[in-house]
């Protein structure tokens, strides 16, 4: 073929025409809306709880507990008192204070995973009856039938400790829809943890959250390692406040080794959800300074590591150093902690007294009704 000769017209191939939105019926203006569609900004302007004196020692004494207690379970473990999984809570205990402190415990419900001692814990119910469940005693909360991973309370709202990995989270939805349904006015909080955050009835979850517009918090306590592998070699996304975008539900970025900054959080996200707007997804980060549970070595990271995260991060650590800051002595802060040592002791004692299950327990709480 012959080229064009000069002077000839040669048309240029018509730009391609714009495709149509997938959906008709979602204006333009919604997605530029939804580039703003975050909570981090409002919480980036005030990261820190104005917390009062006696709020301080309340979240010191509270986390304190969570450490000592699960120090003790450690060592039960360690005599064959405990028996099965045991998943401890030491390094995280930041998250559950922070967060279940703002909750409004007459209306609002809770539910999470098998690390779930010190989410009871922070709920303010009875160290003896949940070292009694660990120890498979009658006295425990669950009548000694569920022992580390599956301890509940309607009581107190709370809804497990669940040992499949994920599954809390889409019961947290039901949750959540029941309490929307009801006009209750309340909550769910719903924890998961980086591992979980690769489930799929978690994003089923976020979908009809998001949907239906449900009241809840889902809650990633990002501990850096899923069992035995780094968050970097399981997870594309590493940032998981940004797994709900696709679902239009905005996230939060948290440092879950700090008491007040994650109190600051639930403010933030737990009036969003309160005044309608629908879930909120937070990403907490945090530590676990033990292995994933008590059959676990930790071999997979190294102790220098750790130790790195004790001597700069700890949450107790850090508002200890708060409270000195604020007036508060070593003695005064020694004398909560042999009060909880004293407590946790007390505890121990109680679950290791109490009698062990009748074997008529087997055939209770099978069922919702008789048949």
């Amino acid at each position: 073929m012959s080229a064009p000769k000069r002077g000839n017209l040669v048309l240029a191939r018509k730009p391609a025409k714009a495709p149509e939105p997938a959906n008709p019926t979602v204006a333009a203006s919604d997605d530029t809306d939804f580039l703003l569609h975050s909570l981090q900004d409002a919480f980036a302007a005030n990261k820190r709880y104005a917390a009062s004196e006696a709020e301080m020692l309340e979240f010191y004494r509270q986390m304190l507990l969570i450490r000592r207690f699960e120090e003790k379970a450690g060592q039960l473990y360690g005599l064959g008192l405990i028996g099965g999984f045991c998943h401890l809570y030491i390094g995280q205990e930041a998250v559950a204070i922070g967060l279940q402190s703002a909750l409004d415990n007459d209306r609002d419900s809770v539910i999470t995973g098998y690390r779930d001692h010190g989410h009871m814990l922070a709920y303010g119910i009875d160290p003896k009856v949940i070292m009694a469940e660990l120890t498979g005693r009658e006295a425990g909360i669950s009548k000694g039938k569920g022992g580390s991973m599956h301890m509940f309370s309607t009581e107190h709202k709370f809804y497990g400790g669940h040992g499949i990995v994920g599954a809390q989270v889409a019961l947290g939805g039901g949750l959540a829809l029941a309490h929307q349904y009801n006009e209750d006015g309340g909550l769910c909080l719903a924890y998961f943890g980086d591992g979980a955050a690769n489930q799929g009835q978690v994003y089923e979850t976020f979908n009809m959250a998001a949907l239906w517009n449900l009241p809840i918090v889902f809650v990633v306590e990002d501990n850096q390692y899923a069992m035995g592998t780094a968050t970097k070699r399981s997870s594309a996304e590493t940032r998981f406040y940004r797994r709900g975008t696709a679902f239009r539900i905005p996230g939060m970025e948290v440092n879950g080794m700090d008491v007040l900054e994650v109190r600051a959080a639930a403010e933030v996200a737990f009036a969003h959800v309160r005044a309608g707007k629908g879930p909120v997804l937070m990403e907490c980060n945090t530590y676990r300074y033990r292995g994933h549970s008590m059959s676990d070595p930790a071999k997979y990271r190294t102790r220098e590591e750790v130790q790195e995260q004790r001597d700069h991060h700890d949450p107790i650590e850090g508002l200890k150093k708060t409270l000195i800051e604020a007036g508060k002595t070593e003695d005064e802060l020694k004398a909560i902690d042999k009060a909880i040592r004293a407590q946790v002791a007390e505890a121990a004692d109680f679950a290791e007294t109490s009698p062990e299950p009748g074997p008529g327990e087997l055939y209770t709480d099978v069922l919702v009704e008789e048949y």
